[in-house]
């Protein structure tokens, strides 16, 4: 019982969590405000603890998805611990529901089981729907909510009737063993299963939701949704290649890759088209997925621990760009035109700095993760002989520079700041900690990848 209790116990610090931050809001709803993000902080920071103890028997990849999510919750945090209240929406719904959508990540990340995988997907699902609406009063939140949950509760129908085909063909709900059965029907739900995870993934053609909901939700939520959601969401689909049969992947490999080869042009070309900072961030995580299914071909010639390695950095550098853009806008709204951030290099040199590093790392440019992330993908995809869609990758990466320059260009522009005047609200000690925290793990990846290349190998092993 114990034993059991210990695994399970990353689960249950955040169910208890979000129910510890209703309750605490319900007995005393002024002192509790303020100590929300401490609370909400203190549960998230378990399953990191958990993910580095060494007791219990969970599995290697287990504990890399529970240390990844706590990461990057408990950076959305700090990150809305000021933020949320300057604009007056640090209620307790806020981090509750914050804490059961990093549940339901955690459980369709470690997914073995269609059901499981379901389950965990919907409650993520339900709980950002929420969040992104969080703010009283803001209509462009709630439109970017309902485009949110309309698309999504369809891709949800599309799954559900996948995962009954797959079960309808093989009789088991064990992900594995179901598609281990092949035959026509297990083919055809895993063809509408792939299409659920392609739109929570955003892949191409069934992105067109993540634009206008990225630019509608408040900035740290739109952090959370773009790192958490999709490193969860990526994980089951290198699960699902990893254990698709060899017969699946002769039309299972050609849809992969016209797939992510459309995912990356159309994100990075999409992205240099906007003139909005959040529009822009939303293409290119559009892009940054095309590499991960890029790499989900290769599953199992390297392309696993490249996939793993690139989602940290991923969950890095748009945890940044994101949460920069939240500490660099004012009390009114978002700062969301490019032309809006014009000499904010030399205003806010910090904060500016934070944004650069992760622009930089975004694009692929050296000594940051995502040089060395997308360096691992590229040779996955060689190594797995798709020569050609390595070879497109790279060219859209090269297009992906413009966009992230574009931006650093603006930061350090000295011409018309006084057009756009540089009144950001106060970031908090917390959100300054974290986004600095996270710029230097973006220089950290790319200087010193060892380490977690090695903790992955474990993993993956």
């Amino acid at each position: 019982m114990a034993a059991a209790l210990l695994d399970l116990a990353p689960h249950l610090a955040l169910a208890a969590g979000g129910l510890a931050a209703l309750g605490a809001a319900w007995l005393h709803r002024d002192a509790a405000r303020r100590a929300l993000p401490v609370l909400a902080a203190c549960f998230a920071l378990v399953p990191g603890v958990w993910a580095l103890w060494p007791a219990g028997d969970p599995s290697g990849m287990t504990r890399f998805y529970a240390a990844l999510l706590s990461g990057v919750t408990l950076a959305t945090i700090a990150l809305l611990a000021r933020y949320a209240e300057r604009r007056d929406f640090a209620g307790d719904a806020l981090y509750g529901l914050l804490l059961w959508s990093a549940l339901g990540m955690l459980l369709l990340a470690e997914s073995t089981d269609w059901i499981m995988l379901l389950i965990g997907l919907e409650l993520s699902s339900l709980c950002l729907y929420a969040l992104v609406a969080a703010r009283p009063g803001d209509v462009p939140g709630a439109e970017a909510a309902l485009k949110y949950f309309l698309p999504g509760a369809v891709a949800l129908a599309v799954m559900t009737f996948g995962i009954s085909l797959v079960y309808a063909g093989s009789g088991s709900l064990d992900i594995s063993d179901s598609l281990a059965a092949g035959g026509p029907i297990v083919a055809a739900g895993l063809g509408l299963i792939l299409v659920g995870l392609a739109f929570k993934l955003s892949l191409a053609p069934v992105h067109l939701w993540t634009p206008d909901v990225y630019q509608g939700a408040p900035a740290p939520i739109a952090a959370f949704l773009s790192t958490g959601s999709k490193a969860a969401v990526a994980a089951a689909l290198l699960h699902v290649c990893a254990d698709a049969p060899g017969d699946a992947w002769d039309v299972l490999g050609p849809a992969l890759v016209a797939i992510s080869a459309l995912t990356m042009a159309v994100g990075n070309i999409g992205a240099l088209l906007q003139k909005s900072v959040k529009r822009m961030l939303a293409f290119s995580s559009i892009g940054q997925m095309g590499y991960i299914a890029m790499a989900a071909l290769g599953v199992n010639d390297g392309g696993g621990e490249a996939a793993l390695f690139y989602l940290a950095a991923y969950a890095l550098m748009d945890l940044g760009a994101f949460g920069a853009v939240g500490t660099l806008s004012g009390e009114s709204g978002d700062r969301d035109a490019i032309a809006s951030y014009r000499g904010l290099g030399y205003v806010h040199p910090w904060r500016a700095g934070a944004l650069c590093a992760c622009l930089l790392s975004l694009a692929g440019l050296p000594p940051t993760a995502g040089f060395i992330g997308k360096f691992l993908v590229f040779g996955a995809a060689l190594r797995a002989g798709y020569t050609g869609l390595a070879v497109f990758g790279i060219l859209m990466a090269a297009v992906g520079v413009f966009y992230a320059l574009r931006l650093v260009a603006a930061l350090y522009m000295r011409d018309g700041v006084e057009a756009y005047p540089a009144v950001p609200a106060p970031a908090g000690p917390a959100a300054s900690a974290a986004l600095w925290a996270v710029a230097a793990g973006v220089l950290a990846l790319g200087l010193f990848p060892g380490p977690l290349l090695a903790a992955i190998a474990r993993v993956v092993g």
